[in-house]
């Protein structure tokens, strides 16, 4: 969730039920190199919490010194990304690429236990590839070295984000007796259904959101809906979509600047308005445009000139 999960983002997902908020990974060395971008993503606010700040990174020395610059922007969480498939990462050995050295993970989980009254989460996958799942095993090893909690994607490094997630491993992670931390699951919780289903099938204690949340911050709400009453909510307005994304990009813009911020709120236009027919135009115009005043002003235009759409549930 680079460059997705910032604080604008993570307060309209707060606004909209999420339960717990993570910041985007950050690079322990460049915390310790006192990089800027790095240096920005320590960034929380009260409005935000519970929230945990997300270090990745394969040295141990290094991995210390950033957990004593985190505790300084005091957040509710330090969690570990052991989980990251992107090659940059992985070659560093950190994120999922640390699934090849099983006692590094655990080790640099004990130390950084050690090293924190924090409460310490980690994320990672089920294996580098098919031929290496031991997640069972692994998550029972995390837990004793002083992981809090552990959530698990289903799928290998090898897979990325290709073919579907496989939540069975997860379930015999949360099924072994000797586990007594919290289990959650992620990976394809793209609807209430599969949210349900991950919590009723699978017996997880919650589920880790997070490419069904992008242009949708609504979606923690509509899972909390399904989950009581059974029935979907029904899709937002499209005065709400415009209203949300236009604070999404006012909130960018001064957090980060005009540039970044119209840059970096694009990738979330598509689905602010989704299923919306003949909208192709707008969202052209809403992605080429680098001036926001354009951005907002195509936004009164999608007020102005498209028809609200039927009100359907979701």
């Amino acid at each position: 969730m680079e460059d997705v999960s910032d604080p604008p983002f993570r307060a309209l997902c707060k606004e909209n039920g999420a339960d717990v908020v993570y910041t985007e990974f950050i690079s322990s060395e460049g915390l310790i190199r006192d990089a800027a971008k790095s240096v920005q993503k320590l960034d929380i606010y009260e409005k935000e919490r519970p929230v945990g700040i997300q270090i990745f990174g394969a040295n141990l020395d290094s991995m210390l010194r950033s957990v004593e610059i985190v505790e300084a922007s005091n957040p509710d969480i330090i969690d570990i990304n052991f989980g990251c498939p992107v090659k940059k990462v992985v070659s560093k050995g950190a994120g999922a690429g640390i699934l090849r050295d099983i006692p590094l993970m655990v080790k640099l989980t004990a130390e950084i236990a050690k090293h924190t009254s924090l409460p310490l989460t980690v994320k990672t996958r089920l294996g580098w590839d098919h031929d290496s799942i031991k997640i069972v095993e692994v998550a029972e090893r995390l837990q004793d070295a002083g992981a809090q909690a552990i959530s698990i994607h289903g799928r290998t490094r090898a897979q990325m984000y290709k073919g579907s997630a496989n939540w069975q491993p997860i379930a015999e992670v949360k099924n072994n007796p000797r586990m007594h931390i919290p289990v959650f699951g992620n990976g394809d919780v793209d609807s209430p259904e599969r949210a349900v289903e991950m919590r009723d099938q699978y017996g997880l204690d919650g589920a880790m959101i997070g490419r069904a949340s992008i242009g949708n911050p609504w979606f923690f709400n509509q899972v909390k809906h399904y989950f009581e009453h059974g029935t979907h909510a029904e899709q937002p307005s499209l005065k709400d979509r415009v209203e949300v994304a236009r604070r999404h990009l006012q909130m960018s813009i001064a957090w980060k600047g005009e540039v970044l911020g119209v840059l970096e709120t694009r990738r979330h236009y598509t689905n602010y308005f989704k299923g919306i027919a003949n909208f192709k135009p707008y969202r052209t115009a809403m992605v080429t445009a680098n001036d926001p005043n354009e951005v907002f002003d195509t936004l009164d235009r999608v007020l102005e000139e498209v028809a609200e759409p039927t009100m359907g549930m979701i």
